[in-house]
């Protein structure tokens, strides 16, 4: 492991109790090859993280916008969905630190990012625990809440299967359905293949190791589709008869 002092000067966190830090980094998949050293592993941090997390967000949200309930959780959720939270683990550099088995360091893309970010959560939990609230929102504010601009910008606080749906509802008078159209891989390392249906025909694909993930590829590239459909369409003719 990594030497925890450089992550303290990135972050301007020095601990007091050192060992807090280091359980952060701790994955329950480490003790069960190292059961003997009667270390603790990251879980009761990560849960701790994630509330205080949801506050600062929530608090920081509700005081600096008056959007609406549904556009203020969408961009909450944006903000601590698990594709930022890994963004934030990896430009700290966050992976060098853990302690993981050696099966699940080998893990595939999407179980890695789902570690890195809940990391994140437990180093949260420890700044909160080791120095208090205000210092938990610093370290908050500055790498994840500092994501909110460009994620406005992007507009990826749009859900895209609530979008899809309701365009879909609208023009066409169906819901959409999800069906797997593919599975390969072993069962720990599955990719899925999912097509988005409106009615009987198929509107978007998308590939990911998780169905939720596929279903969200595959919103996402029928609601491209729905686009071009939409920019394509002649608009009808609405000017009025003159009798001769």
């Amino acid at each position: 492991m990594n030497d925890l002092n450089q992550l303290q000067d990135k972050i301007g966190v020095t601990f007091k109790d050192p060992a807090l830090l280091e359980r952060a980094f701790i994955h329950r998949s480490y003790l069960n090859e190292h059961a003997k050293l009667g270390l603790e592993h990251n879980e009761r941090l990560e849960f701790l993280g994630d509330a205080v997390l949801e506050l600062v967000v929530t608090d920081y949200l509700y005081r600096n916008y008056s959007n609406p309930e549904g556009d203020l959780t969408n961009w909450r959720s944006a903000l601590v969905k698990t594709e930022s939270l890994s963004a934030v683990a990896e430009e700290l550099e966050l992976g060098q630190y853990l302690k993981l088995s050696r099966g699940e360091a080998k893990g595939n893309d999407r179980s890695r990012a789902l570690i890195l970010a809940n990391c994140v959560e437990a180093l949260i939990g420890a700044i909160y625990l080791d120095q208090g609230y205000e210092a938990a929102k610093n370290f908050i504010t500055k790498q994840i809440i500092a994501l909110l601009p460009q994620i406005l910008e992007a507009g990826s606080w749009i859900d895209p299967k609530s979008k899809f749906q309701e365009l879909a509802q609208e023009r066409d008078g169906y819901t959409p359905v999800y069906r797997v159209l593919k599975e390969t891989g072993p069962d720990h390392d599955k990719v899925f293949v999912v097509g988005a249906f409106v009615g009987s025909k198929l509107c978007g694909q998308g590939q990911g190791s998780s169905k939720q993930a596929a279903q969200q590829m595959a919103a996402t590239n029928a609601l491209k589709q729905y686009v071009k459909r939409q920019s394509k369409a002649q608009p009808p003719n609405l000017q009025p008869q003159v009798d001769k």
